[in-house]
C-alpha cells in the first residue's frame, strides 16, 4: 500500500491487522512535537486523516474511486505523550457518493482514545 508524501513525512508506517482495515503507527521524532513532551496537534489531525482515508480505500476495494473530503471533526481527548501513536478507520457507511468515516487514535491502551475524527467523504466513481 502506498502512502501519499505526507505521510511518509509523518513517518506513518502500515500495519495490517487481519482482514480488517489497516491501522497506522507514526513514531515520535522532533517532526511531530507541540509544545514540550506533546504531540502536536497537527500531526495527530494528519494521522487521522490518514487513518479514515485508508479505511475508506481498503472498503472500496479494487473499485476505482476519487475520494474528496467534504468535512473533518476532530475531537482532541487527550494530550498525547512522546511515543508512538496509533490509529485506525472504520467505515460507518459507504453510500454511492458519500462516505462517512470515524478514525480513532490511541497510545499505549486501544481502548483509551486520545482523538477521534468524524469525516464525511464525496466519492467520484468512475
Amino acid at each position: 500500500m502506498t502512502l501519499p508524501p505526507y505521510a511518509d513525512w509523518l513517518g506513518l508506517t502500515v500495519e495490517r491487522e487481519g482482514a480488517g482495515p489497516p491501522v497506522l503507527a507514526m513514531p515520535f521524532s522532533a517532526r511531530v512535537l507541540g509544545r514540550p513532551g506533546f504531540l502536536h496537534g497537527g500531526a495527530l489531525g494528519g494521522l487521522l486523516e490518514m487513518a479514515a482515508v485508508l479505511a475508506l480505500r481498503d472498503a472500496l476495494g479494487d473499485e476505482a474511486a476519487r475520494v474528496k473530503p467534504i468535512n473533518v471533526t476532530i475531537d482532541f481527548m487527550r494530550g498525547g505523550r512522546e511515543k508512538t501513536t496509533c490509529a485506525q478507520g472504520r467505515v460507518t457507511r459507504l453510500g454511492t457518493r458519500v462516505a462517512n468515516v470515524e478514525a480513532t487514535a490511541w497510545q499505549d491502551d486501544r481502548d483509551i482514545a486520545i482523538a477521534v475524527a468524524h469525516m464525511n467523504y464525496r466519492l467520484v466513481r468512475d
